[in-house]
């Protein structure tokens, strides 16, 4: 969407007036009785209008004598490059640190106070400091049960300090023990089948607490495959007729959308994954709504980019209904199974509301 162009004197000074960010880079603003020039959304007291001259440029405003404000930083990257950058920093930090940095480092680090930075961290990456560290030693926990030589020694080098703290935070990071874990889940049994919906090849699996995989595709051998990398040393049981039923049910949910479906899920994701598709499962059948809207729901207004990741990895296509979420514009796009089947949903879903 383009930005106002804030062509006239007075729509300038409304835009002042409502510190719109919208109206940052388009022009600046000086003011006589203190000899700055800011940012419309500068956020310091506001000046009279007899004492305020437009600019369109910086240059425009340091040739008529006028310094850079020191609040809105005019004269240095819009407010939320710094913001991106110092995010960027702070995660930096942190994954090159083996101890979780604390709040009060990172923050001091990034030139904010401890409560400012935490929440613009939030804004632009949909979770807290204290979570992205969990994540990422996470992922180097995972990394090390395929590498190290026990447990043991993965747990301490991914930054575990107790045997306890990590044998209590594993079920949660890895969807299993940390034995199954390491041998690709081996010993977990999971039943699968395959059928045909009107999407094409429909893939569904479940472990002993839930579905864990619905799959949409063309070829179902591709579906299969996908589902073996997934648990590589996993026992996969097919051709349960017992488990025929559980798969007619979500071919019948495909078809019919507000007939619901009333199964147990078994989703394994980060915390963020697990909040985003959480917040997915409450959208109602024949509604969307845009990842803005979803990340303000979700409390990060910024964290549009990380919803739409978590919206990608989601692993049970149509139960947690990732093509429920759709562009700023309502446009459909970006859908793992295909956009195309994306629009058959959202078309069928809206049909029978």
């Amino acid at each position: 969407m383009d930005k106002p162009a804030f062509k006239t004197d007075d729509a300038r000074w409304a835009a002042v007036q409502a510190r719109s960010l919208d109206a940052d880079g388009i022009f600046y603003y000086s003011v006589r009785t203190t000899g700055v020039y800011c940012q419309p959304s500068c956020p310091s007291r506001g000046a009279l209008r007899a004492n305020v001259a437009f600019h369109a440029t910086r240059a425009e405003a340091e040739a008529a004598g006028f310094r850079p404000c020191l609040r809105c930083k005019p004269d240095q990257p819009p407010l939320a490059e710094r913001q991106a950058a110092a995010v960027a920093q702070a995660c930096r930090l942190i994954d090159a640190s083996f101890d979780e940095p604390d709040l009060e480092t990172l923050a001091e680090a990034c030139g904010m106070s401890r409560f400012h930075f935490h929440r613009v961290f939030k804004a632009h990456t949909g979770i807290t400091p204290k979570a992205y560290a969990a994540a990422r030693r996470a992922g180097r926990l995972q990394q090390g049960l395929a590498q190290a030589p026990s447990v043991t020694a993965a747990a301490y080098d991914a930054g575990f300090n107790s045997s306890g703290r990590f044998y209590a935070a594993s079920p949660g990071v890895l969807g299993m023990t940390p034995l199954r874990y390491r041998s690709g889940g081996g010993g977990e049994a999971i039943r699968f089948a395959v059928a045909a919906c009107s999407l094409g090849a429909l893939l569904v699996a479940a472990t002993g607490k839930g579905i864990c995989s619905i799959l949409l595709g063309d070829d179902a051998d591709a579906l299969v495959r996908d589902l073996q990398d997934r648990f590589p040393k996993a026992e996969l049981i097919g051709a349960e007729p017992t488990f025929e039923a559980t798969v007619a049910q979500v071919v019948a949910f495909v078809e019919a959308p507000r007939i619901g479906l009333d199964l147990p899920l078994d989703l394994r994701g980060t915390a963020f994954q697990q909040r985003v598709w959480q917040a997915l499962r409450s959208i109602p059948a024949g509604r969307t709504v845009c990842y803005a809207e979803l990340a303000a729901q979700l409390g990060m207004p910024q964290g549009a980019r990380a919803v739409a990741g978590a919206c990608a990895a989601n692993p049970v296509a149509i139960a947690v209904p990732c093509h429920r979420v759709v562009r700023n514009d309502g446009s459909i796009s970006g859908y793992r199974w295909g956009v195309e089947r994306k629009k058959t949903l959202l078309e069928r879903e809206l049909e029978q509301s």
